[in-house]
């Protein structure tokens, strides 16, 4: 099949040397393709799906949480390891720039009572509307159906359309923006960790992040509590820096184990947990407004005929999935001592045996290491070739977070490709 060249798909009178490719239409790509228009730069972008930004519209279903509003240090933090280097990002695009840049698409935002940022409406298709509009009479070109697929013998880059058909597109400059592997239907399926490591790029192992963990459930748990929403509850678990933290909210109990917001908040520290010793152990608070002393006098109350799952919910208000935790966790000789019980509500014990796949997870950790790129995210083994957005080695909670950074690497490389255009024009 014969492999198309720049030719068939840039206008003939369009100079390689003097255009930057962009590869990937999410918030990060976009964002570089912002960026270096602003720039002067001539830009063509190429993604894998029909449209841009299809995990962006997924991400708003529930309602488009674009940042967070707390202080900038704090906001920082929520980076861990790579703090550092994402500070650095959000010097240039912070929260606040997030909210100026949806405003100048005639969008505003409201902090929620969390200090989540969401757009008014709530809904991300008039942003991404409003971006592709502006991109498009900004003069950014578009190549959908053109998924990336590595690096011909004179290092131009490949493309392939549906049908299989490959093109090659001759490019001094392009930011890839190519996502992590989650939501690998959406088209961030991690395809492109072999091209570049073939290329000497120090690739960290894709991970799942924000993610739910298997659990070994009784048979007769999972039939009966699957889908049962678990609050109000706190999670106490151990820090990878040997810190204890405990947090109050809710979760989701699954046929095979847990998911929801507090334990996407636990996700990074649980999975690095399993990884070292195969297992993480989390205790779940089921009655955080209530002390242990308590729970302890009321559940010494005589309870006469009454079944001891009625007793519970009459003297202690735990019944439904509540109930079902401390049964999976005390066997019936354990259950008629009321001190126990007491200690385990407050106190019960969970253990998760592994994260759930990388495509299931809401965001991707690993990816191009750091140290594998320059300050202006320029890859070191490839001069001329930048990167950005989930693709990169770092990883944040939810709330906004993981998109702003996003954003931020997005504008930071776009920037960047740009001036090594103009420094080579």
């Amino acid at each position: 099949m014969r492999a198309r060249s720049a030719a068939d798909l840039m206008p003939a009178d369009s100079a390689a040397a003097s255009t930057l490719i962009v590869v990937g239409g999410g918030p990060a790509g976009l964002m570089a393709a912002e960026a270096a228009r602003a720039a002067g730069v001539a830009v063509a972008l190429y993604d894998a799906m029909g449209s841009v930004g299809r995990k962006f519209l997924i991400a708003g279903k529930g309602g488009l949480n674009l940042t967070h509003s707390e202080p900038f240090a704090d906001f920082v933090a929520r980076f861990g390891a790579r703090a550092g280097a994402v500070r650095d990002w959000l010097r240039v695009f912070d929260a606040d720039a997030v909210r100026a840049w949806a405003r100048g698409l005639g969008v505003e935002t409201f902090v929620g009572s969390s200090g989540r940022v969401f757009p008014q409406d709530l809904k991300a298709a008039p942003l991404l509307r409003g971006w592709v509009r502006r991109l498009r009479e900004q003069g950014v070109q578009f190549h959908v159906n053109r998924r990336f697929v590595g690096w011909d013998a004179n290092g131009h880059l490949r493309f392939a359309d549906r049908d299989g058909a490959e093109q090659t597109v001759a490019a001094a400059a392009c930011v890839l923006a190519l996502g992590g592997a989650s939501w690998p239907v959406l088209g961030s399926d991690g395809a492109w960790v072999a091209p570049l490591a073939a290329r000497g790029v120090d690739i960290a192992a894709l991970q799942p992040a924000n993610c739910g963990f298997d659990a070994d459930w009784s048979a007769h748990f999972a039939q009966r509590h699957a889908g049962a929403p678990l609050k109000p509850v706190s999670v106490h678990w151990r820090r990878g820096d040997g810190r204890d933290e405990t947090r109050q909210g809710e979760f989701v109990i699954t046929a095979g184990g847990v998911e929801g917001s507090l334990i996407y908040a636990a996700s990074a520290d649980l999975r690095e947990t399993i990884a070292r010793d195969g297992e993480a152990v989390i205790r779940l608070d089921l009655a955080p407004a209530t002390e242990p002393a308590e729970l302890q006098r009321a559940l010494t109350r005589p309870r006469g005929k009454r079944s001891f799952g009625e007793h519970l919910r009459r003297q202690a208000g735990i019944d439904g999935v509540k109930a079902g935790l401390i049964y999976e966790v005390l066997d019936k000789t354990a259950l008629a001592d009321a001190a126990l019980v007491a200690r385990t509500i407050k106190s019960l014990p969970l253990r998760l045996r592994r994260p759930r796949p990388v495509a299931e997870a809401i965001s991707t950790a690993g990816g191009v290491r750091l140290e594998a790129l320059t300050a202006q995210l320029m890859l070191r083994a490839l001069p001329g070739t930048f990167c950005a957005g989930e693709m990169l080695d770092w990883e944040a909670p939810t709330g906004g977070y993981l998109l702003t950074a996003s954003m931020a690497s997005g504008l930071v490389a776009g920037r960047a490709a740009a001036q090594w255009l103009r420094d080579r024009a």
